[in-house]
């Protein structure tokens, strides 16, 4: 039986410092266990294990179990000789025991190094060199070592230091003429007028606030500059509440020369600096670190210790237990994300860290700068203040300081860079949240990136002694837009969730090719407002050996869970997707749209169209440095189950589909969802629909043997399973066959007419009539009935490529813009060909034509604004974005609701149908421009005329301002809450015997009831978060951390664990759970168990129950399983 490790004497710098060479030369992490038997066995018998560890290489399968095989036999060697381990002889002797007892580190690690010891001596603090064998420096660094003279009186101390000379006073004048490039140098914000003049006084007065200037800093050569940075950086304010951030001139003066404290918390990893922050809550640090020698000390402990011991001196005091970042993921290869949160406090202003958090995906800006010079900063709502216009200025007086001064965390200072608002989708989702819950907070990202350090160990880095100004040209152009909206939002695509594409630019030929526009019969070019229209916007090509770099299947950055799921996997498929939505920086180019795989093109080929280009690159600009980069957004990939909507059943059933029909649909759908108790194949069905519910946990419990009678959670998640289907039911969301979500592109060999599409699925291309629909449209027109048409030597251009919809090149407009003002940037469009759809809709309307032209505010251009006016503007648009939400989308499409409602009532007088049209046709007109508003800068808003009084029953309103509808909605949703009203059974908590029965260890069931007491009081927090996209990933990261208490792993699979102990400890959790829930007669309380321990106790029910098993690829049994799949 494997117990909880304690924690032994550390081991030297030396030590961890070859493990971690070992850990990148081999691709993997050692995990506490391992580095806890190094560090009991001592620093010459580690030294031993670490050598053979080293010499055997390649070969290391597990480092993890090899580590603990070798220590193992190590111990038993010293055990025969009588030696004790370091903890052992730490215990007995003391502090001095280790250097006394151990024997020498005999051969170098690494070749030409130079062997210090740095010590304190005497009362003035002092430092001298020494050599013994114990600590260890290589040349060239990036951590200079120097002697220093310390402030404090310590103990003597054996480490590597990385500090200042004892006091250098340096006086320096910038040559004649000369102004400094960095952004330090002076505040990078002032007082500027608003581009747009807006309503209720929001002009520049609300930016003339006072901003101070920084005092200027100095680009000295070297050495000098070396010693000065140091100087001129200043240590961070020590405490994260009481005065406001003081200006970098203030700064300056406090703290001309860094503490010994600062310059010590230097020496470590940025991720343990962090964890400090966040675990001292709003205290001084120089109150929560006691000295110099207590930092060099936390510097040698293995992370997981390091963690467990900042959190028993001083985090448990200061923040809650669920702020903590206990079992995190160290492994260096995955993204972490640092947050700040900004908040008022009486008068002041609260600067809080938060996280690390581990996550999947990175942006374009984290792959370049690196994730801990990314902090993601949210500004909090100030308490009894509304959002909105009237009280901007309020939020500007207070949070634009910060903006100014920057954020500091201990030497480092990071600067406001961008912001990012969650795209069209999630706008529209958080306007419907708004409006039931006034306190629901956008999910607006705020974005600071580090641009100054007075740490050595943070050089070189890409972005130093550069202005913001000048870094973020180094991803773009970005002062080439032509308005400040444009700035924003192009300059957010460095923002994107992405995985990086396997580019060489150097040998990649990028060309640009005319778009294709759109002619008349005559073959004249359409022009509209100036600029000819076009067939081919947001389409490139690439060619197939650079697609071949892509994986097959990806969505939003990440990869595909029934796809090829890891870029190391990829030598297993030779398929590369058809289509790749993409963001290209190239040479001062900002670039979007997708690629389609072209076989005529000739290796490292792109052609992106004027279309994509977004951001121009400057012509004089070359040789100038660039951050050339292909990211991938989404590709194409397997259409999953097609659903239907509010707005695309009122469509249809205007165009002539029987109201019957969706009735029948919806009777379907039921009868599925009430299946889910019938049979284990049914409840398989519901299981695997509803994967992204328990990470496919109800289907394993399944598939493992365990009745759906016997287990209560399993009863409670397919009934919380069709709970949630009901309620997407009653909201119109019902699926359909023979339907399908395609992504979109153009046809490149120019032969398809104007109402002809060609779709590729499985089988290849489809032939007849189908429906296409673009979401989210409202227009009567949107939805078209077009031919799918089969064309001919379209294999030698894609050649086995599948999943997309190709569009017609010909024609006075094109078919894209049409449908919902869309485009081919990555849009998915909903294709049918259902056959009662396409029998009953027989009246397809005219397509949308715009009616109504917002007003054209006159706008600046970013290059007529000075830098600080600039950057002031830019913060000033963040923080409109963020505290005077606006609510059109959603008012304008709940209107046009509820009068499409009136209209398929069908007991509209004809004169007033009429009126009503008219309206609704204006309404599409506002929600398609509020769409695009952010990146156009015009403000939209809905006519007191347009808006309605009273609003259909079935979209939940307040009873005064409700009628009950009679429509196809109406009954959809009527049908469904007769449903919903019968109550489910009672769910009574019996524990399955198979684990009860196991007489598991005291010790694992103690350990066990004090975690999962501790979880209860830190999920309840999470319980009350308003967002639930937070709230999830919350929950995610938690069960994340007791998982790994559990399996020593991320996951059962990859547990180094001995089988049966682990067996009995997941028995141990189970047990404690579920004499938990039954004592409160909860069956929620259950998950615990199953969301940490499932795949084992799944694992260990197969196994008592015995019989056939057959190992089968989990994404093979739910593409079998999972309903309606193309």
């Amino acid at each position: 039986m494997q117990s909880s490790p304690g924690c032994p004497a550390p081991l030297l710098p030396v030590l961890s410092a070859e493990l971690a060479r070992l850990e990148a030369q081999l691709g993997q992490t050692a995990d506490r266990w391992a580095r806890a038997h190094l560090a009991e066995l001592g620093d010459a018998a580690a030294a031993r294990v670490l050598r053979v560890v080293a010499e055997t290489g390649t070969r290391v399968r597990s480092l993890s179990a090899f580590i603990n095989h070798l220590a193992k036999q190590e111990a038993m060697q010293r055990n025969a000789a009588g030696i004790p381990t370091a903890e052992s002889a730490a215990c007995c002797n003391g502090p001095s025991a280790r250097a006394s007892q151990e024997d020498s580190i005999s051969g170098p690690f690494y070749q030409d190094v130079v062997q210090v010891e740095v010590q304190n001596q005497g009362p003035n603090g002092e430092m001298a060199f020494a050599r013994p064998n114990h600590a260890r420096m290589e040349p060239g660094s990036p951590v200079r070592q120097m002697p220093f003279r310390s402030q404090y009186h310590e103990s003597p101390v054996r480490t590597n230091a990385c500090v200042v000379a004892d006091h250098v006073e340096v006086e320096v004048e910038s040559p004649s003429g000369l102004d400094s490039p960095g952004l330090q140098n002076q505040s990078p914000f002032a007082a500027v007028a608003s581009p747009v003049a807006s309503p209720g006084g929001m002009g520049a007065g609300c930016l003339g606030y006072h901003m101070p200037d920084s005092p200027a800093r100095v680009l000295t050569p070297s050495p000098v500059k070396d010693i000065t940075r140091l100087i001129q950086q200043m240590d961070g304010p020590s405490g994260r509440v009481g005065v406001a951030t003081p200006s970098v001139a203030a700064v300056h003066a406090l703290r001309a020369t860094p503490s010994p404290l600062m310059l010590a918390l230097g020496e470590l990893e940025f991720v343990r600096i962090f964890l400090i922050y966040v675990y001292h809550g709003d205290q001084k640090i120089e109150q929560v670190l006691e000295d110099v020698s207590y930092i060099r000390h936390l510097n040698s402990l293995p992370m997981e210790y390091f963690e467990s011991e900042i959190w028993n001196k001083f985090g448990m005091k200061y923040i809650p237990a669920s702020d903590r970042r206990k079992n995190l993921d160290w492994d260096p290869n995955k993204t972490r994300l640092y947050y700040c949160i900004i908040e008022k406090r009486g008068d002041n202003i609260a600067t809080i860290f938060k996280g690390p958090y581990v996550e999947n995906t990175r942006t374009h800006l984290q792959n370049i700068v690196g994730d801990d010079n990314v902090l993601i900063v949210k500004f909090a709502d100030i308490p009894d203040l509304q959002n909105n216009t009237d009280n901007l200025c309020i939020y500007c007086q207070y949070y634009s300081q910060v903006a100014n001064d920057g954020i500091v965390l201990g030497l480092r200072r990071y600067r406001f860079f961008i912001h990012k608002d969650g795209g069209k989708t999630e706008r529209l989702k958080e306007e419907k949240k708004k409006e039931k819950n006034k306190k629901f907070s956008p999910s607006i990202r705020c974005y600071f990136v580090r641009m100054e350090s007075g740490w050595e160990r943070d050089y070189p880095y890409k972005l130093a002694d550069y202005t913001v100004d000048q870094a973020r040209r180094f991803f773009m152009h970005i002062n080439n837009a032509s308005t400040v909206a444009k700035y924003l939002s192009r300059f957010a695509l460095i923002l994107s969730k992405t995985i990086k594409l396997d580019v060489n630019f150097s040998k990649v030929n990028v060309k640009k090719i005319d778009d294709e526009p759109c002619r008349e019969e005559s073959g004249e070019i359409v022009v509209q407002d100036g600029k000819p229209l076009i067939h081919t916007d947001g389409t490139g090509l690439i060619s197939v050996d650079l697609a071949r770099n892509c994986p097959s299947s990806v969505f939003k950055g990440n990869f595909l869970k029934d796809a090829v799921d890891s870029k190391r996997h990829q030598h297993l498929t030779t398929q590369h997707p058809l289509l790749i939505q993409f963001r290209m920086f190239h040479n001062g180019d900002a670039v979007k749209g997708t690629l389609l795989a072209d076989k005529r093109l000739p290796p490292d080929t792109i052609h992106i169209r004027p279309s994509m280009i977004k951001i121009y690159g400057d012509e004089n600009s070359f040789g100038e440095q660039s951050f050339n980069s292909l990211e991938v957004i989404t590709t194409s990939y397997r259409p999953k189950r097609a659903f239907t909507s509010r707005f695309l059943i009122s469509l249809l059933h205007y165009g002539r589909v029987p109201a019957e029909y969706f009735l029948e649909l919806l009777r379907n759908a039921l009868e599925d969802v009430n299946k889910g108790h019938h049979t284990p194949r049914n409840s398989l069905e519901v299981a695997f629909n509803h994967a992204d519910l328990d990470d496919s946990m109800s289907a394993r419990m399944i598939l493992s043997g365990i009745q759906l009678e016997d287990e209560a959670y399993l009863q409670s998640q397919l009934a919380l399973m069709a709970k949630v289907e009901r309620k997407g039911l009653k909201e119109g969301r019902i699926p359909i066959d023979d339907t399908y979500y395609l992504m979109g592109t153009t046809d490149p060999t120019g032969t398809l007419k104007r109402d002809q599409v060609c779709i590729i699925l499985d089988n290849g291309q489809l032939s007849g009539k189908v429906l296409v629909y673009k979401h989210p449209g409202l227009h009567f027109g949107d939805i078209h009935i077009l031919t799918a048409t089969y064309i001919d030597g379209l294999e030698k251009i894609v050649g086995n490529s599948k999943y997309a919809i190709f569009f017609p090149t010909c024609g006075p407009r094109s078919l894209a813009d049409e449908m919902a003002n869309s485009d081919f940037d990555g849009d998915m469009y909903w294709v049918s060909r259902n056959p009662q759809l396409l029998e009953g809709f027989t009246k397809q309307r005219k397509p949308w034509v715009q009616r109504i032209q917002p007003k054209k505010t006159e706008q600046k251009k970013p290059e007529d604004y000075s830098g600080s006016e600039l950057e002031s503007l830019l913060f000033h648009e963040f923080l409109k974005a963020r505290f005077t939400p606006s609510y059109v989308l959603g008012a304008a499409s709940n209107c046009w609701l509820a009068l499409m409602d009136r209209l398929l009532t069908g007991d509209v007088p004809k004169s007033e149908r009429q009126a009503i049209k008219e309206k609704m046709l204006d309404l599409v007109d506002i929600y398609y421009l509020a769409l695009d508003a952010p990146k156009e800068g015009n403000k939209i808003t809905v006519p007191e005329e347009l808006k309605v009084k009273k609003y259909p029953h079935f979209m939940e309103r307040d009873e005064k301002k409700s009628y009950t509808s009679t429509s196809v909605l109406g009954k959809i949703y009527d049908e469904v809450m007769s449903k919903e009203s019968e109550i489910d059974p009672e769910i009574k908590i019996v524990p399955l015997s198979c684990f009860t029965e196991v007489e598991v260890s005291d010790y694992y069931k103690r350990r066990w009831k004090a975690l999962y007491y501790e979880y209860l009081g830190e999920s309840t927090k999470f319980c009350k978060l308003e967002n639930k996209e937070e709230k999830n990933n919350n929950f995610r990261r938690l069960y994340q951390e007791y998982k790994r208490e559990l399996y020593k792993a991320e996951e059962f699979e990859q547990s180094p664990r001995e089988r049966s102990d682990l067996f009995n400890e997941a028995c141990a959790v189970y047990q404690v759970v579920y004499e938990y829930a039954m004592s409160r007669n909860d069956v929620a309380k259950c998950g615990f168990a199953w969301k940490v321990a499932g795949r084992a106790l799944c694992r260990l029910y197969t196994l008592k129950r015995g019989g056939d098993t057959a190992l089968c690829s989990f994404s093979v049994l739910e593409d079998a399983f999972k309903r309606n799949r193309a």
